[in-house]
């Protein structure tokens, strides 16, 4: 009976892992494909010609603040180089409590300012407006500390003055001509292009000369190298065929182009929820296709924004906790649009994968170390099949790390030291030993709260900022 119980279980194990692995090798054809089709139409574009055209939408660019004394200034400084005709910078101090406005203060000769404000999404009161007598285009807001980082944007999009709006961090650092890139889909259907993405990779170990990164270098630190392969897989291998799809349902909060009206429409960020990113995306979609109006969110390969990675295993396990409770929190809210033909494939496809593969994959594999252990207790335990399936599962995520991370430097041209590709290409088989499984355990354990109605909270990483060269 044992015997019979554990093949029936074997076997469906093995046709849920073959499931998945289908659908990653799809997405990364898809990417593939998506993005060789991108970099062809990139380089017969004339992007100086883009930038100073009189029709390029000007661009509020929005970051949220809280004790970032270390990283604030050298921040704006870098945002001030960016490549692009017209566009603001709103600093939003959430209520810090270190010297964030002092510095500001210091650095950009900040004056209170007494223009209204429009109030078009709800936020914590706003306390005093500055502007730069040294920046025109520099606004600093001082708030009340609010929910999270998304009251902190709302305050933002009430300060701001253009139709399009960029979200990013104050530790982030965006590349110089990444809103040019960024906002092409929005020329090219500036009627239809409600959000865009660009792609997001790991500062860890790289060198910064004057808020821009110099050289790219993977990370020193095993755990940021490891983080490291996750993004690329992420972003060039799956989020580059959702986009294709029209089933994108996640523009990262470290780097994202809105259309401001629309981001208005249905209420602003949420700050109800820690996946305030994700929930902004799927209540778009919502918003879009309820009112039956013709609408896209897109993701671009190549404008590059660099953020800090957890390089401890508590900052990790922080970052994730919130990460996934944010994913339970947003699927559940929109529960109603999944598997129903009027969302799209995003109702039909995306949002069943995710149910079944981010949510169900930690409970999957944590189950069945639980039935292996069991198995071996027991005596039942079929060894050569277990190590078959192990040996199968460990080359397919090699693989596809691998090919992310070929596809990141042949076609997208990154341009890391051999040494470097050949160490992350380590990483690609170390992960499996270990720390794939360490993420399953965690994630399983976030579900389990949930489930039970623990809440959770944003909690603190530690930064170590931008490291100059």
């Amino acid at each position: 009976m044992s015997t019979t119980f554990l093949f029936i279980v074997s076997a469906c194990f093995l046709g849920y892992f073959l499931l998945l692995d289908l659908c990653y090798a799809l997405l990364f054809m898809i990417s593939f494909l998506e993005s060789g089709r991108h970099m062809r139409r990139v380089a017969f574009g004339d992007r100086r010609k883009m930038i100073t055209s009189p029709f390029v939408p000007p661009i509020s660019i929005i970051i949220p603040a809280y004790n970032e004394e270390e990283c604030i200034v050298d921040s704006v400084d870098a945002l001030r180089l960016l490549e692009y005709s017209q566009f603001e910078i709103v600093v939003v101090d959430d209520g810090s409590t270190d010297r964030t406005l002092a510095r500001l203060t210091e650095a950009y000769q900040l004056t209170v300012s007494h223009q209204p404000l429009r109030m078009r999404v709800p936020c914590q009161p706003i306390e005093r407006v500055f502007t730069s007598q040294r920046i025109p285009n520099l606004v600093v807001l001082t708030k009340q500390n609010g929910n999270g980082k998304s009251d902190a944007v709302n305050a933002g999009i009430n300060a701001s003055r253009y139709p399009l709006l960029c979200v990013s961090d104050a530790d982030a650092v965006l590349e110089k001509d990444a809103l040019e890139r960024v906002v092409r889909p929005f020329l090219e259907r500036p009627r239809e292009t409600i959000a865009a993405a660009g792609i997001v990779r790991i500062v860890n170990g790289c060198s910064i000369r004057s808020g821009r990164v110099t050289e790219v270098r993977a990370p020193r630190n095993p755990l940021a190298a490891l983080q490291t392969l996750e993004y690329l897989r992420a972003f060039l291998a799956s989020r580059t065929a959702w986009s294709r799809l029209g089933a994108l349902f996640l523009v990262s909060g470290a780097f994202g182009l809105f259309r401001t009206d629309a981001v208005v429409e249905v209420g602003g960020f949420s700050t109800t929820t820690l996946g305030e990113d994700l929930e902004l995306i799927l209540h778009l979609h919502h918003h879009f296709r309820e009112q039956r109006r013709h609408y896209r969110v897109v993701f671009i390969p190549d404008p590059v924004v660099w953020t800090e990675a957890p390089e401890t295993f508590a900052a990790l396990r922080n970052q994730r906790d919130r990460w996934h409770r944010g994913l339970l929190e947003c699927l559940w809210r929109y529960r109603d649009m999944t598997l129903r033909p009027r969302y799209g494939l995003l109702g039909c496809v995306a949002l069943p994968y995710l149910w079944l593969f981010e949510v169900g994959g930690p409970l999957v594999e944590t189950l069945g170390y639980a039935i292996v252990l069991v198995s071996a207790i027991v005596g039942v335990l079929n060894a050569p099949f277990l190590l078959l399936f192990v040996l199968l599962a460990m080359a397919f995520g090699v693989a596809l790390s691998l090919s992310a991370l070929l596809m990141d430097e042949v076609r997208l041209g990154r341009g890391q030291p051999v040494r470097d590709v050949a160490m992350l290409a380590c990483y690609a088989v170390l992960e499996n030993l270990g720390y794939r499984q360490l993420l399953a355990i965690w994630r399983f354990a976030v579900t389990v709260q949930v489930l039970r109605g623990k809440k959770g909270s944003w909690g603190a990483m530690p930064r170590r900022g931008f490291q100059q060269d």
